[in-house]
């Protein structure tokens, strides 16, 4: 039995999802003649009452589009300084957009309205302009943390004062919306533009979206054919993506709860220093530092359980749909027996 907790992003189609997407009737994308792409594109449109939808293969290039829709070269987007569109897309803010990050020295991935009107820079033209703001919900660094809904709404206040865009990166939002019983439609009220990811919680094989209205999504299109997203047939990866809309997103509260046991093991070992808080699915986790970090991700990978470093000292767990309840109860055996108190 492999254990694999490196990521969310590790899962497979179920044969459930398989069966609909291999039934799914399909067309030319491009041509934008496929049915499946436009009722998966509605579809999310419609959840965050926005007007346009646009299916892409990943949500880093989402990203990238929303912060090329966002600005011009040489301006400057607002971000945390653990926010993924900064560490985790090749430079692809400065690549793509010639756009420069300031980033925010905040808590778990998240900062408050205050700490925004502070980032942004003056109006004199030696500096560059601030154009747009960047939330992630959760925090992939931040431990799939959480953002409190009305720091968001300061935050929009902020920028609508200023004239800034207001950007989501919700590759898990999903998992956002089940922990705090909130709605799609409360993030669209709010945000400018909005990526969210069917190929983590929502365990399908590939696929973002980006919604916005139509104002700036006018040429999302063009960009994300620029980029090198434009898809043919895809709507056997849509089927898949409304699928998960039917069937994967409450159960998120099974991944939730087993990422608390775990932090609850955890914290319970002599081996482990400190645990971070568990919101959603992640668990970011130290070891004490008189013990080995590879020595304790290799002792584990011989259990046949694996998980990833993230660098600076942490570890990371990440549950997910195909994480089943007999793989879970042998991690806890696992844990308890090789890294319990003596």
């Amino acid at each position: 039995m492999r254990i694999d907790l490196r990521s969310d992003t590790v899962t497979k189609p179920s044969p459930e999802m398989l069966k609909v997407m291999m039934q799914a009737e399909v067309g030319d994308d491009v041509f934008r003649e496929d049915p499946t792409v436009s009722i998966l594109e509605k579809r999310v449109a419609d959840m965050f009452g926005k007007d346009q939808a646009l299916f892409f293969p990943s949500g880093t290039m989402a990203n990238q589009t929303a912060i090329k829709l966002h600005t011009h070269p040489g301006e400057q987007l607002i971000c945390d300084k653990y926010a993924h569109v900064y560490n985790y897309e090749s430079g692809g803010v400065s690549f793509n957009s010639n756009v420069s990050c300031k980033l925010i020295d905040g808590n778990k991935g998240m900062f408050t309205a205050q700490q925004v009107i502070e980032a942004i820079n003056p109006k004199d033209y030696w500096y560059a302009k601030t154009s747009v703001v960047a939330i992630e919900n959760t925090t992939n660094k931040g431990g799939g943390a959480c953002w409190d809904f009305n720091e968001i709404l300061k935050i929009k206040g902020v920028c609508h004062d200023h004239n800034l865009g207001l950007h989501l990166d919700g590759a898990r939002l999903w998992n956002a919306l089940v922990a705090k019983n909130e709605t799609a439609s409360q993030y669209g009220n709010v945000f400018d533009t909005i990526s969210v990811c069917f190929s983590k919680g929502l365990a399908c094989p590939v696929g973002s979206i980006l919604v916005g209205d139509h104002n700036i999504m006018e040429k999302a299109i063009r960009i994300r054919k620029l980029l090198g997203g434009n898809m043919r047939q895809s709507g056997y990866l849509a089927a898949a993506a409304l699928f998960a809309l039917d069937n994967n997103v409450q159960r998120l509260v099974e991944d939730h709860r087993k990422a608390k046991e775990i932090g609850e093991v955890l914290n319970k070992l002599s081996v482990i220093k400190t645990v971070e808080p568990i919101e959603t699915n992640i668990i970011i986790f130290e070891l004490h530092d008189n013990i080995e970090e590879a020595g304790f991700i290799q002792l584990l990978a011989k259990k046949n359980i694996h998980i990833m470093t993230m660098g600076g000292g942490k570890l990371r767990m990440v549950t997910h749909l195909d994480y089943t309840n007999a793989m879970h109860d042998v991690l806890l055996q696992v844990l308890f027996e090789n890294f319990k108190n003596p």
